[in-house]
């Protein structure tokens, strides 16, 4: 006899809703439902294949790395305007 588990579409299609909204790693979200990461994996790749435009806009891992990094050049810009800005008053104010 099989000892495999049965899960109705329900279940399904909550835990690849669970998933996606979390943004957490298919490992993680697998293991707090009961369930292995696989069989997760398969639902999800079966969910994308069924609805392709619905993550059309998610970016994938390259594209959020370059955003981090454009994040923080950013930022350090920002910090470099401010400082230079302090540093041209101070020197504006000593002119006088």
């Amino acid at each position: 006899m099989s000892n495999r588990r049965k899960f109705s579409p329900e279940f399904k299609a909550e835990a690849v809703e669970l998933l996606i909204s979390s943004g957490r790693p298919i490992v993680q979200v697998a293991k707090e439902i009961g369930v292995s990461d696989g069989t997760l994996g398969n639902w999800v790749r079966a969910w994308k294949e069924e609805h392709p435009e619905a993550l059309q806009d998610d970016p994938g891992p390259v594209e959020w790395a370059k955003y981090k990094a454009l994040q923080a050049e950013n930022a350090e810009l920002k910090r470099e305007i401010e400082f230079l800005g302090k540093v041209s008053a101070f020197f504006a104010a000593k002119q006088r």
